[in-house]
């Protein structure tokens, strides 16, 4: 059983060595604990800092790609490497790592596939009661469209068992908590939390410069992956408020028409029209979002099984480095990136027959 512990860095050459020094090596229940660090385009020594403290396997971005590219491209990596428990945690040392016990242990029981870790929201002192209030907001839509009992739907401190790790497949740019609490909700994922710790503040977030920046990226993100996951429900909703709203409006018109005086009210017959027109549109978007929403399911199930064709075939990680020490698999960046061989000789023919079908 290996654990691979992985963590997406940015310039975090500072922070990295405390984070580091609180990883565990044992873990029980585990036979393999390995530690793995997405450089996300960092311009300081991280990569340099990362080997220097033992991290045995590093992923290497050739430019920042964000948050969301980082955490999927760890987990892609992570998997080709073995693991059969991916551990995500943050460069910055926000979670308690001495609780990574009790976050894979729902795993290792069986009773999970993916589990995350809730912080005591009402209780982190740097929290403000505006961002609190947010968080409980934020969580009961989560919960609402994931049809989980979540907690704390922003924590990036999770574990995800083999196939936990081989469905999910985020598509936003920003962040990866929420989606992938939706995604895990609507596949065969079995998703669980428990109650963990967080250490003191040491940095500003670097995701949201400010308050009112968390407030509208946060706010986006949600609808978007709402929209993307029920846009049924969504375009509907928004339809049946249109349609709502044209009836008023025609009411109203009506009502002063057969009262004799229709002629002073026709701007509420034209804006009627406008908005139950609208209306059909949206509603027409409901329709074909949900088309294509059954074609991303489909599209995920392939995408699983294309995943588990590479691990059969033994397909090395992307942008791979290895770390303090020799891993046994080869480095797939720069230069070394998808190496082909000499001739038809240097690769045998089972292989090709394999990789040809």
């Amino acid at each position: 059983m290996k654990l691979i512990i992985q963590i997406p860095c940015w310039d975090e050459e500072d922070q990295l060595p405390t984070t580091l020094g609180d990883l565990p090596r044992h873990v029980p229940g585990i036979d393999a604990v390995e530690w793995l660090v997405i450089d996300d385009g960092s311009t300081d020594r991280t990569v340099e800092v990362a080997r220097e403290h033992g991290v045995d396997h590093i992923v290497r971005l050739t430019n920042n790609k964000g948050l969301a590219a980082a955490f999927q491209a760890g987990l892609d990596a992570s998997l080709k490497l073995g693991a059969d428990i991916v551990v995500n945690t943050d460069a910055d040392n926000q979670y308690n790592a001495a609780d990574i016990p009790k976050l894979i242990a729902p795993i290792l029981a069986g009773e999970a596939d993916m589990v995350v870790g809730a912080r005591p929201i009402e209780n982190i002192e740097h929290f403000s009661p505006v961002k609190k209030r947010l968080q409980r907001i934020g969580s009961a839509v989560v919960r609402r469209a994931s049809q989980t009992n979540i907690e704390d739907t922003t924590s990036g401190f999770r574990a995800y068992n083999r196939e936990a790790a081989l469905q999910v497949q985020v598509v936003s740019k920003f962040t990866y908590t929420l989606e992938s609490i939706i995604q895990a909700g609507k596949m065969t994922v079995a998703i669980d939390h428990v109650p963990i710790a967080t250490n003191p503040k040491t940095r500003e977030s670097r995701l949201f410069p400010s308050m009112w920046a968390y407030v509208r990226r946060n706010s986006v993100s949600i609808f978007r992956i709402y929209a993307l996951y029920e846009p049924l429900r969504v375009f509907t909703a928004a339809a049946a408020v249109l349609g709502i709203g044209a009836l008023v409006l025609w009411g109203r018109f009506f009502s002063s028409y057969f009262g004799g005086h229709g002629g002073g009210h026709v701007q509420s017959l034209i804006l009627g029209a406008v908005l139950f027109i609208a209306a059909v549109q949206l509603a027409a978007l409901g329709v074909v979002g949900d088309i294509l929403a059954g074609n991303r399911v489909i599209n995920q199930r392939i995408l699983e099984r294309v995943r588990r064709m590479e691990l059969k075939l033994g397909i090395e990680p992307s942008h791979y480095e290895p770390g303090a020490r020799p891993s046994g698999h080869q480095a797939t960046t720069g230069a070394d990136a998808g190496p082909t061989p000499a001739g038809p000789e240097d690769e045998p023919t089972a292989e090709r027959e394999a990789v040809k079908l």
